[in-house]
């Protein structure tokens, strides 16, 4: 029996080495890969913080070229600038995709100026036509103002109410929340419709509260929608320390008007392009990762943070790739989209062309939110997927990287998620982005360099675990 119990217990024992010998061999390829994660992330991160390029592409975007509204002459010189950049840097293609833009030009100086006011006098508010606006002319218009917070006041006052004054929307940013990207997303609909919802009962201009998460005295532009069955009538923006004044100024008199006069006018559309650079990959070439910005601007301050950090920090995501010798499975463009500010054509173009050219689009990531210090990626895909971001945690938490979930994405690359794109936003810090968006504020001086370039790094680490894992 002892005999029988030594040779059970013998019996065992190889049989749990058999099992550790099992588990080695399973564990050490994950431990391996692991640490290439690791060792490759890392080399990320010291190649952008150390010899890193954005900012001083960022500063010649900036401060040569300046804004560069879509169809202006700086757009153009943006593209071509672009196109040299990415060349110079060896990217195996770099190359043109032709896009019709938009072409609205502002004109002289706006004009916003209360004329009856008691309390703040013949007072001129610091604005800034909405961009597509129509112009008053140089005759301008003049009339009664009447404030609303929404779309259900406004329609609550019917033609009677509203009917050949100028209404004046004031619903500013909720500032208990955080994230100030909710705020904008509550308060935007404004500045995006509200000019023809004004229309339709009759109302001759509109004024708009800035969407801005501050009080200050710098209005700020952006884009409107006017709907097909309404006129068009001129839209300006106010600052919000100017649209505090005037509220308060129309709750201690009752009645006020205001003159404003505008000379911006929409021209024929344009021919422009997206600029895409690109490295071939080496196993699945015809399988693509893309990682882009977009390359027009307002036509006011330099578009530094909207959105040249987002450029160049996806050139860089590129050049730091190349640099540090990673040969990618998959090919990974960079593209500067064209248009986003005032029309996503080149968004759209792009997944248009994808289409046509029967192009697989994996995984696409956009730098739309600021040059400030990155917190992590939000994204678009499957339960599935998002639990495979967030595993990467492992290797993206020590450089600060811990916001990972949904949703997100970006503008320019949200029309590639009909085929089947997982889409990837990078999340910098929100609560100075609202003090400068669509703003002269928005130039170089802006951004901090460590910033930008922590971007970048982010970026290209989550382009390197797209292309070695998938997603």
């Amino acid at each position: 029996r002892n005999g029988l119990n030594q040779k059970k217990a013998a019996k065992n024992e190889e049989d749990d080495m058999k099992k550790l010998l099992i588990c080695i061999i399973l564990v050490l390829p994950v431990l391996a890969k692991a640490q290439d994660h690791e060792k490759v992330i890392r080399s990320i991160y010291d190649e952008a913080l150390v010899n890193g390029h954005s900012y001083s592409m960022l500063e010649y975007l900036c401060l040569n070229i300046g804004h560069r509204l879509s169809g202006s002459p700086a757009a153009a010189a943006a593209v071509e600038w672009t196109r040299q950049t990415m060349e110079a840097y060896g990217f195996d293609t770099v190359f043109l995709q032709p896009v019709m833009v938009p072409h609205w030009v502002r004109g002289k100086k706006e004009i916003v100026r209360v004329t009856n006011s008691a309390s703040i006098g013949n007072a001129e508010l610091h604005s800034i036509a909405i961009g597509n606006s129509v112009g008053t002319g140089p005759e301008g218009v003049h009339a009664e103002i009447v404030e609303v917070q929404d779309f259900d006041e406004l329609i609550s006052l019917g033609e009677e109410g509203v009917r050949d004054k100028i209404v004046f929307f004031n619903r500013g940013f909720d500032q208990r929340l955080i994230k100030t990207f909710r705020a904008y997303g509550g308060a935007v609909n404004q500045r995006g419709a509200g000019a023809s919802n004004a229309a339709r009962l009759g109302a001759k201009a509109v004024i708009v509260r800035s969407m801005a998460s501050n009080n200050d005295h710098v209005p700020h532009t952006g884009a409107l929608r006017y709907a097909d069955d309404a006129p068009k009538i001129p839209a300006v923006a106010i600052s919000t320390a100017d649209a505090d004044a005037l509220s308060a100024a129309l709750k201690k008199e009752g009645a006020l008007s205001v003159y404003i006069e505008t000379h911006c006018e929409m021209l024929p559309d344009v021919l422009s392009y997206n600029v895409i650079g690109e490295i071939r990959g080496m196993d699945n070439p015809d399988e693509y990762l893309v990682v882009g910005g977009h390359l027009d601007s307002w036509d006011v301050g330099h578009g530094a943070h909207d959105d040249g950090a987002g450029c160049v920090q996806s050139i860089e995501a590129l050049r730091i790739l190349k640099e540090i010798g990673y040969k990618p499975r998959h090919s990974i463009r960079a593209v500067m989209f064209m248009n986003e500010e005032n029309g996503l054509r080149g968004g759209r173009k792009y997944a248009e062309m994808a289409g046509t050219n029967n192009e697989t689009h994996i995984a696409a990531i956009e730098s739309d939110a600021g040059g400030f210090s990155p917190r992590g990626f939000r994204m678009s895909g499957s339960d599935k997927q998002v639990k495979k971001l967030q595993s990467w945690g492992v290797y993206l938490n020590p450089f600060g990287l811990y916001e990972l979930g949904a949703p997100g994405g970006g503008a320019d690359i949200g029309p590639l998620r009909e085929m089947g794109t997982v889409l990837f936003g990078l999340s910098p810090d929100s609560q100075r982005y609202f003090d400068y968006h669509h703003t002269a504020e928005d130039t170089f001086d802006k951004v901090n360099r460590r910033e930008l370039e922590l971007g970048a790094a982010a970026m290209t680490s989550l382009l390197y675990l797209l292309d070695s894992e998938g997603i």
